[in-house]
């Protein structure tokens, strides 16, 4: 049964660990150059922001990210965008993947990296670690999962989230006693019997909170509240990766149970997961609000002017700080910082990364000489289902559209995947160009 309920948990006795380190190869190629983690998100965001202010929000003041791959650009965003004081004990800080005399391994896993940083871990004094995704887009106040891991006597709890039988194939899946506690773990199930027998069971839909009578699964967040003795028990060994390894072994165990999450939550893990998760915030009513300003989400503090619309018709888009759009008409889009749109453009159902930088006089100078596009997009192009990635250069008088197109291309100029057209980059895209 579940326990009566304990005193409210300090966060500073929680140490946050977000896992930063993974290839991220199913969003390639927008990972091509930079780590997971630090793919731009709703115009002006990394994806990395979200948990980083999840803890911020929920009191959880030191952070520490775990990277590996291609992690300059989130290194640098990062340290750009959350310090705190002098007097304070916060931190956000980087654990990079390293060798050492002993092991010249780099990161095989989640469990693993934590495994290589638990030299880190034991200096710091916490009672509880918070270990978290960094490529997930959801709310939450992490006191919430912190205090029922308390008042349940819990070791481990695990984040999980309603889902329904489609979505729960490629997901794993817990299921739980009628006190939480979870009894069985079974990773992407497919075979329907199986699944039958995983689901969740509807009288508990009332105490849980669940509304109507939708056949539910269970499924794993990758968000794990461990207690501090508990992580280097379960690391003892050669598992690499914990929804894999670590979870189902301690489930038989340890006490595990589940902390049930009905808010939303997106995990950006593919390119159309990441593409329709940007395009539903320029939405009416966009399933994630950044304009909640209870939770805010943080990120690196830019000094851009004003956004200039010289007559140009926008439609359910998000335009970022700095952007100019001439006489264009822009619908169901996301135009990231610093972005040019010229006249005659008609941009739909599009995710613009933006611009890192502003071109020099001289610059756009030397680009007319040489018939070569600025930064941006010119006039009377027409781009339809697509992502165009930062500092893309796009000429006049181009069509981009995956119509007609396999749902996976890699080409010199651009990619198709899941059916979206990717502008890699730094791309540049010549006049006249189709797509």
């Amino acid at each position: 049964m579940v326990t009566t309920k304990q005193a409210a948990v300090d966060p500073n006795r929680v140490l946050g660990m977000i896992m930063g380190g993974g290839q991220g190869s199913r969003l390639f190629p927008l990972t091509r150059e930079r780590a997971k983690p630090a793919v731009p998100l709703a115009g002006k965001y990394r994806l990395v922001d979200i948990p980083i202010s999840n803890c911020i929000n929920s009191g959880v003041r030191r952070v520490y990210l775990l990277t590996q791959f291609l992690s300059a650009s989130l290194h640098r965003h990062v340290y750009g965008s959350f310090k705190f004081d002098h007097f304070s004990r916060g931190f956000v800080e980087i654990l990079a993947a390293e060798q050492s005399a002993t092991d010249t391994s780099w990161y095989q896993g989640t469990a693993d990296a934590v495994r290589k940083n638990l030299a880190h871990l034991r200096s710091a004094d916490f009672d509880y670690a918070l270990i978290l995704s960094g490529d997930q887009l959801y709310r939450m106040d992490y006191r919430t999962i912190l205090q029922q891991h308390v008042d349940t006597d819990a070791e481990l709890t695990i984040s999980t989230t309603p889902v329904t039988r489609e979505a729960a194939q490629s997901l794993g899946i817990m299921q739980i006693n009628a006190d939480r506690r979870i009894v069985r773990f079974v990773e992407k199930p497919k075979e329907p019997s199986l699944l039958d027998q995983l689901s969740l069971d509807r009288a508990t839909y009332g105490p849980l909170g669940i509304e109507g009578n939708q056949e539910l699964f269970l499924a794993s967040m990758g968000i794990y509240v461990f207690n501090r003795a508990l992580l280097p028990k379960l690391l003892d060994n050669d598992y690499t990766d914990f929804g894999k390894h670590i979870i189902p072994a301690a489930i038989d165990t340890q006490r595990v149970f589940s902390y049930v999450f009905q808010g939303y939550w997106e995990d950006i893990g593919t390119i159309r997961s990441f593409f329709e998760a940007n395009l539903d915030l320029a939405s009416e009513l966009p399933r994630f609000n950044f304009f909640d300003m209870a939770a805010p989400i943080y990120t690196r503090p830019r000094f851009l002017p004003a956004s200039k619309i010289n007559g140009a018709s926008l439609d359910h888009t998000i335009v970022s700080d700095g952007c100019i759009l001439n006489h264009c008409k822009i619908s169901q889009s996301i135009v990231g910082q610093r972005f040019l749109v010229d006249a005659g453009s008609h941009i739909t159902r599009t995710v613009i990364m933006g611009a890192d930088y502003y071109e020099s006089l001289e610059s756009i100078r030397r680009s007319a000489e040489t018939g070569a596009p600025r930064i941006g997009i010119g006039k009377n192009t027409r781009i339809d289902t697509a992502i165009v990635d930062k500092n893309a250069r796009i000429g006049d008088n181009c069509v981009i559209t995956p119509h007609g197109k396999p749902e996976s291309v890699d080409h010199a100029l651009y990619y198709v995947r899941d059916g979206i057209v990717i502008i890699p980059k730094n791309a540049v895209i010549p006049n006249g160009t189709f797509i």
